[in-house]
């Protein structure tokens, strides 16, 4: 069962939302969900029970993917690194990531923002041309900046920050983003869920507490392997964790039907 909101089919303005609105028998909605379809002139519209989510069908319904729960952390360029730590330094392997050569990183630093500061922000690896601070909504507040929701490396118009390591202080003009939820997928899984770069997927938690997640940007390479990346705020709203999978609803604004639709 899905737990259909206001604020969810809110997120879907932007690349249109179905009528009709399609449905199944055992999803709800809330009564703010409810008005805001009716106030368009949405129609919901009830599938049988076969009608969807069947697996191993041609869309990719019923598929599912891991999560990956992305707490804030740094990607720092190499100058940076050296800034903070001393020069000649070279971050320090933690643990891997779920992405293939990416590691988390020993060192940490303390951010500083207008209103307050979080220690020990742990440094993702290895060294990227941009340095970038990725945190949630909630740690916005605590540092008094209010970033945008973007995607990796889309930095324009972002607020800075300041960083402060062992060795010295980096102060950024801009760079700190609420990181857009995504999938990282290789060639192989783009085909097996017939996407590609770019484009968006509606979906669904599994569990007591089930979410729709109306917008997820697809990013393809074959580096990559298959992965859902939320931050802390997304996940904690869905009682979800790294290791949890989340099933394929939708795509590029759509609910999944096996008519296709």
């Amino acid at each position: 069962m899905a737990v259909i909101t206001e604020t969810a089919l809110r997120a879907m303005l932007r690349t249109g939302v179905p009528n009709p609105f399609l449905v199944r028998a055992e999803d709800k909605f809330t009564p703010a969900a409810t008005d805001f379809l009716k106030g368009r002139g949405i129609r919901i519209e009830v599938l049988e029970a076969d009608g969807v989510f069947s697996d191993g069908e041609e869309d990719g319904a019923g598929q599912t993917i891991p999560v990956g729960v992305s707490n804030r952390h740094i990607h720092l360029a190499p100058e940076d690194v050296e800034k903070l730590f001393g020069a000649g330094y070279n971050l320090t392997p933690l643990r891997p990531l779920s992405q293939p050569g990416q590691f988390a990183a020993t060192e940490t630093v303390t951010l500083l923002g207008p209103k307050g500061l979080i220690k020990g922000v742990r440094i993702l690896g290895p060294a990227r041309g941009v340095s970038q601070v990725e945190i949630s909504r909630s740690d916005g507040f605590s540092l008094g900046i209010h970033p945008p929701v973007r995607m990796s490396g889309s930095l324009e118009g972002t607020p800075g920050i300041t960083l402060i390591g062992p060795d010295g202080c980096v102060v950024l003009e801009a760079g700190v983003i609420v990181a857009k939820s995504h999938v990282h997928m290789s060639d192989a899984d783009a085909r097996a869920f017939h996407v590609q770069e770019g484009d968006s997927l509606m979906l669904q938690s599994i569990g007591e507490r089930t979410i729709i997640f109306p917008d997820v940007t697809v990013r393809v390479s074959p580096r990559y392997a298959l992965d859902f990346h939320m931050d802390l705020d997304e996940a904690n709203a869905a009682s979800l964790k790294t290791g949890d999978q989340v099933r394929l609803f939708g795509k590029n604004g759509m609910p999944i039907s096996s008519a296709g639709r």
